[in-house]
């Protein structure tokens, strides 16, 4: 045990100002230095985190206040720093953006929490001398907040650097430690739905290849670490004990066509007593002999229908397990998989055929952000009145589906859900719904999971 980890915030103006790009640089390069980085990402984002855990080569963590009560954020930085030497936390969306006019649950608020500096990006494209009224306006908007130091990007020119870095430096008082140039093309592979997944691009290591070395270049490292500060040391003992006694044995489907799932998730199953098995849903035959239960999280099986509809053995061994009475836990994609089919450029394309659902894609979003649900029907996995707080973000819509809206599981007091203000399908033992769910501050799913679990193994 260190407990000398130091740590920063990194954060930007708005989504888009570039805080990934030099948050998964800056990771990628203290890596390469031979530091021990654990990287944490702030909200309920499943890219970012999972490129940070590749530049890392170190599993990243979700922080966040909305799902998170504050005793479990500083439990989870305090636990997940042990042995590192640098806690590097990326923020979301502008630094003071909250779920309100005053800015609850924000980058901002979360820093303040930490005690960690702000390293804060700004996009500096067609404007100079007014980046420094923007970065005294965030010195001055919450003094409580340390801004340690700025990174410019999309830099055009030698002279534009100059003068942004004089002008931030005489009117802030606050370094310049770093520079991204304008790049002709994105790094980060990217689609409509914004950064491709890690998963997904065959370019990923060469991406972070790319950033390390610009940060390398652009960024003044040794005037970065003299900014990091102490990461908060409660609870930092030791480890969770894990649950002794018999285990039972979970299912993940974890390929490119599953990828969203928070490493405290995995971690809380394990150490209330399971053995994950990760299964590829896109070669693997059919489910392996022997689950307890089965869990699939989010992701894009859109990206992938022609291989999921192609694996006809492995849809029908999820529908006979599933009529069997093996619990599953799906979340969003995993929704859609264990539908009938889903429509896509005019092709249908058939899945498990758990649930008789046809779904489609939409241009835009049709639900995101944080969503609360109250569980009024019996289910495998949560007690009747149990409420939970989660995250939607969905772009798949349902063309068809052969049910009632008051059969659902879940009423939402929050959110989207799956229709008519509800979610939750169910069968047997399954429950899919389109809500994702963060084990820190939601004790009961893992409890509701190893529960059920535990009551078809005895069986």
């Amino acid at each position: 045990m260190s407990g000398n980890c130091r740590g920063i915030v990194v954060a930007g103006l708005s989504g888009g100002s570039g805080k990934s790009v030099a948050a998964v640089g800056l990771t990628a390069c203290l890596r390469a230095a031979g530091e021990r980085v654990v990287p944490f990402k702030k909200g309920p984002d499943y890219i970012d985190a999972g490129w940070l855990s590749q530049a890392a080569q170190h599993p990243c963590y979700n922080l966040d206040p909305f799902l998170m009560a504050p005793e479990d954020i500083l439990a989870s930085v305090a636990r997940h720093t042990l042995d590192a030497d640098i806690a590097l936390v990326e923020g979301n969306r502008g630094l003071f953006d909250g779920v309100d006019a005053g800015g609850a649950y924000s980058t901002a608020e979360l820093a303040v929490q930490l005690g960690l500096p702000v390293l804060l990006v700004v996009n500096c494209s067609k404007t100079t001398r007014t980046v420094a009224a923007m970065v005294l306006g965030c010195r001055e908007f919450d003094q409580r907040l340390q801004i340690g130091g700025v990174v410019l990007n999309q830099i055009a020119t030698a002279r534009q650097e100059k003068v942004i870095r004089e002008a931030v430096e005489r009117y802030t008082g606050i370094p310049v430690v770093g520079v991204l140039p304008r790049q002709k093309k994105d790094i980060f592979p990217m689609r409509h739905l914004g950064i491709t997944p890690h998963q997904e691009a065959e370019s990923a290591q060469a991406a972070i290849g790319q950033l390390a070395g610009m940060v390398a270049q652009y960024f003044d490292i040794a005037a970065i670490r003299s900014l990091l500060a102490p990461v908060p040391q409660q609870a930092q003992s030791e480890s969770r004990a894990v649950r002794q006694g018999p285990r039972v044995v979970i299912g993940i489907l974890r390929d490119r066509a599953f990828q969203f799932y928070y490493e405290e998730n995995l971690e809380a199953l394990r150490e209330a007593g399971a053995d994950l098995v990760l299964i590829d849903a896109l070669n693997a035959a059919a489910l392996p002999v022997g689950l307890d239960g089965l869990y699939i999280g989010g992701g894009f099986p859109e990206t992938s229908a022609r291989e999921l509809a192609a694996n006809v053995s492995f849809r029908e061994s999820v529908r006979n397990t599933a009529e069997q009475g093996l619990p599953i836990y799906a979340e969003c994609g995993g929704l859609i998989f264990l539908g009938r089919s889903i429509i896509l450029d005019g092709s249908e394309y058939p899945l498990a055929g758990v649930f008789p659902v046809t779904f489609g894609m939409g241009k835009k979003p049709q639900a995101h952000g944080y969503s609360i649900f109250t569980a009024d029907r019996d289910n495998p996995f949560y007690a009747p009145g149990t409420t939970i707080k989660g995250h939607e973000f969905r772009y798949s819509t349902v063309l068809q589906w052969e049910g009632r809206a008051e059969d659902l599981a879940l009423r939402m007091e929050r959110g989207t859900g799956f229709m008519d203000g509800r979610d939750g399908l169910m069968k047997n033992n399954v429950l899919a719904l389109y809500t994702h769910v963060l084990a820190p501050g939601t004790p009961e799913w893992a409890e509701g999971i190893m529960g059920a679990t535990k009551v078809y193994k005895e069986r």
